[in-house]
């Protein structure tokens, strides 16, 4: 569980202070739930996030804990490091919208036809109950050759959930190499 501190005061200096002593600002809130204004050791919430199974992740803050979401990133647009991530509480039972990353199965023929494989979405936008969240959503592209793509509406949608975008987005495709 990846443990966090509450922010004292929100401002700018504040939060350049907490970033100089290696901690990432956050702010997490929910449907009826007071915001709280948190910061977490940067590596632990690297680490926490990449090794997650789901969606959704366990932190302690203030001696509460909740699962919560990552909604939104903010990095340096020099080093890239991360400066601030938007949390929400999953609530069990309220539907909202979560984004789903994508996993690939297979080699498509068209690597074979010098192509390349384009994901043009890495994650969907889902509509769900946190409970019917699906860890990733897997697109088989073993059929694929080189000008296919795979549309929303080529994607089975997990049990009672249902995709935001609309169904002629691509979401990933076999272009040809230069």
């Amino acid at each position: 569980m990846l443990e966090g501190i509450i922010r004292e005061s929100i401002g700018k200096k504040d939060a350049k202070a907490l970033r100089r002593d290696g901690y990432l600002v956050a702010n997490i809130y929910g449907k009826g739930l007071e915001n709280i204004d948190a910061a977490f050791k940067s590596n632990d919430y690297i680490r926490t996030v990449k090794k997650k199974d789901s969606v959704a992740f366990d932190v302690k803050v203030g001696g509460k804990e909740l699962k919560v979401v990552a909604q939104a990133y903010q990095s340096h647009p020099l080093t890239g490091d991360l400066l601030h991530v938007d949390l929400m509480v999953a609530q069990p039972g309220l539907e909202t919208k979560y984004m789903v990353p994508v996993t690939t199965e297979g080699d498509p023929i068209g690597l074979k036809n010098k192509g390349l494989l384009y994901v043009a979405k890495t994650r969907l936008a889902v509509k769900a109950k946190v409970e019917d969240l699906p860890a990733s959503i897997n697109i088989n592209v073993a059929d694929l050759d080189l000008g296919d793509s795979v549309l929303i509406r080529d994607v089975e949608a997990p049990a009672n959930a249902r995709f935001l975008d609309a169904e002629r987005v691509a979401v990933l495709s076999i272009i040809k190499a230069k």
